[in-house]
């Protein structure tokens, strides 16, 4: 309009002389708009060019926008670069990109550069506001900064949403509706999962996500509201209130919520939320829980299991001094006794004595390797990212699943449920995690995935052995149950 304007020469249209009306209702026969999604190849640059040189009807300047120029193939940016070398007097082009850096650099430094950027927040919900009001539009504040803050600053998906809303609901329209059409669920229920946190509750937080799949709620919108408000809490807490796009009101309830927690566990929960891929997920809320637990847990936590899962045959140590009751010969050879009283009787036995086992177990030396994996596990998981290995695998190996136990070289990882373990399973990944095992600990270096209902059915077939229950009932313990490959049976 600027530069065909017949009336106003100082660089501003008059919007009232006969071209700038044209230009208002795209009649204007010399503004030309090329879609460069659709028109990307040679032959279309070449009509173009062939279209340029003939002069305007009745404008002062031919104007070609160009849409989305960085999707040209290379040949058509080529060609439109020999055009833009030497322009007609008469033709002016204006090339719009969302991507600047995919274009030719040669390209870029024969035209002048303007940065348009997204507009604030609170601009849009005031432009939103004013459109209401002029359209005669009743919706409520909370539903416009709803409808501001899922468009990112794009004033035209605003007003496209706005009115699709008219066209959904009429012209009068709360907060729910946008909800329903966002996909989206109100700030209480972020708010809730953040108090969960900043209580570590995570039976309540897990409770909080299952009921969002309950209620059909679209969890990758959720979990993006949830990294945007932990993102503000954090520039608060850090002192950057300047630079938290929302309304005082806003700001002042984030800042009750960020004092609830310290930084480091805002960056916790800021690592674990922002890096899980629901995309690729179907929809399961599994990477949103593992991302709480992440969250909760301390650095070498462990996930407290039900009592269903806590099945272990084990008898306390007895610290009196009450005599020791006899038991069958040659059952020392199956069982290793209580190993506080065998401290006590080895002062007066003799290593001759046939009731007394002198040599250690060998299953005893593997437990405190067991202990020491588990006390670095986190650590070592965390390694396994300069491998290649993906956030989801990384949850899983340090979530879904724990060392058990060290047999020989081989490191038994107990998983909860068949789909994680068929995960790590796989021979890649296999490879992965053994040759980083062997680069931390040295040995062991190789895995047995198993579940952990199966290990708890080998130990309860075990223990259906009657010498078993009989050395129980006499003061002994299990130390370890091993299933045998070729009879299936646990051998204690």
């Amino acid at each position: 309009k600027a530069i065909n304007c017949l009336n106003n020469g100082k660089g501003e249209p008059c919007n009232a002389c006969e071209m700038c009306r044209s230009v208002t209702q795209g009649s204007a026969l010399d503004i030309i708009e090329i879609d460069a999604a659709s028109n990307r190849g040679i032959d279309d640059i070449r009509e173009l060019r062939e279209r340029v040189k003939f002069a305007p009807s009745n404008a002062r300047y031919k104007v070609y926008i160009i849409d989305e120029v960085h999707m040209l193939t290379a040949d058509a940016s080529n060609a439109l670069l020999k055009t833009l070398e030497e322009p007609p007097p008469h033709a002016i082009f204006i090339l719009a990109t969302t991507e600047p850096h995919k274009l030719l650099p040669t390209i870029l430094s024969r035209c002048q550069r303007f940065d348009f950027r997204r507009l604030s927040h609170n601009a849009v919900v005031t432009k939103l506001s004013l459109v209401s009001r002029e359209e005669g539009i009743s919706i409520e504040p909370q539903a416009l900064r709803l409808v501001a803050g899922a468009v990112s600053g794009s004033l035209r998906d605003a007003e496209n949403m706005l009115q699709q809303l008219c066209a959904y609901y009429g012209n009068k329209i709360d907060i729910r509706q946008v909800e329903d059409m966002l996909g989206i669920t109100s700030d209480s229920r972020v708010d809730r999962l953040v108090e969960d946190i900043a209580r570590r509750d995570i039976a309540s937080g897990l409770a909080t996500i299952g009921s969002l799949v309950g209620d059909g709620l679209d969890l990758m919108q959720f979990n993006r509201a949830l990294v945007d408000r932990l993102r503000n809490m954090l520039l608060i807490r850090s002192g950057a209130e300047t630079s938290v796009d929302l309304s005082a009101e806003d700001i002042a309830h984030l800042k009750a919520m960020a004092d609830t927690l310290s930084v480091e566990d805002i960056v916790k929960a800021l690592r674990s939320f922002g890096a899980i891929d629901l995309r690729s997920r179907d929809y399961s809320s599994l990477p949103m829980e593992l991302a709480l637990v992440e969250s909760i847990l301390p650095e070498h936590g462990e996930i407290p299991l039900p009592p269903s899962r806590q099945a272990v045959v084990t008898r306390p140590a007895d610290t009196t001094t009450k005599e020791k009751p006899a038991h069958p010969p040659g059952l020392s050879d199956t069982l290793q006794s209580d190993p506080a009283q065998d401290r006590k009787s080895d002062a007066s036995a003799s290593p001759d004595d046939p009731g007394i086992q002198t040599d250690t177990p060998p299953l005893s030396t593997d437990i405190p390797e067991v202990e020491r994996i588990k006390s670095q596990w986190d650590s070592f998981v965390q390694t396994l990212k300069t491998e290649g290995f993906s956030a989801n695998l990384c949850a899983y190996l340090r979530s879904a699943c724990e060392p058990e136990a060290v047999e020989g070289d081989t490191l038994v990882l107990a998983f909860h449920y068949a789909i994680h373990k068929e995960k790590i399973e796989d021979p890649r990944h296999v490879r992965l995690v053994e040759r980083k095992l062997a680069d931390v600990f040295g040995a062991p270096n190789k895995i047995r995935c198993i579940l952990k209902a199966e290990e708890q059915k080998t130990k309860r077939r075990a223990v259906d052995s009657h010498l078993v229950k009989a050395a129980l009932e006499m003061g002994g313990r299990i130390t370890s149950v091993v299933e045998n490959s070729s009879t299936g049976r646990g051998e204690v």
